[in-house]
């Protein structure tokens, strides 16, 4: 904890720090649940989510396996294997979060989740921890697949081949 004293009714702090400013996140925006790339959902080797049968959206290619909440909402489905999360937001979006491609098939193994159905959170919460190692060893990709299942319209989206980091803005929705 952080000593504040007192100055002739002046608050310093000790050694100048400054508090840390709480981040605004717009509520039709999805942002980003891992650092990573971006990439299109047309690169995926998977039909269902290369020909939005699902919805449109967008693919982050993790570089460390620390995933956060996309949205401010509520946990609709929680997968007990941890490699897929439906949301309902705040304002009645639902937004899809898929970590790899048949990674159910893992039955779990390699996904640490620290959420459960029906849990409220806000951009940025911790969601699930994933060894990635893991994925790579058993032959699946590891891409972070985020799909609009409500249907909305995505009004921007950030381009391919961008480095992000986890809650950077990716789509913005109608």
């Amino acid at each position: 904890m952080e000593k504040i004293w007192n100055n002739g009714g002046k608050s310093m702090r000790l050694f100048g720090r400054k508090k840390k400013e709480k981040k605004v996140f717009n509520e039709n925006c999805v942002y980003a649940p891992v650092n990573g790339k971006t990439a299109s959902l047309e690169s995926l080797e998977d039909g269902m989510f290369s020909e939005k049968i699902m919805g449109d959206g967008i693919v982050v290619v993790p570089s460390d396996g620390n995933f956060k909440s996309p949205v401010a909402g509520t946990v609709k489905a929680a997968f007990p294997t941890g490699h897929a999360y439906g949301f309902l937001t705040d304002d009645g979006k639902e937004v899809l979060l898929h970590i790899g491609i048949d990674t159910v098939e893992l039955n779990g193994k390699g996904f640490r989740p620290h959420v459960k159905q029906g849990q409220k959170v806000s951009v940025g919460d911790k969601l699930v921890t994933v060894d990635l190692d893991v994925i790579k060893e058993g032959g699946y990709p590891s891409e972070a697949i985020l799909i609009v299942t409500s249907g909305n319209s995505i009004k921007n989206r950030i381009p391919e081949n961008t480095e992000v980091q986890a809650e950077d803005s990716l789509m913005e929705l109608e």
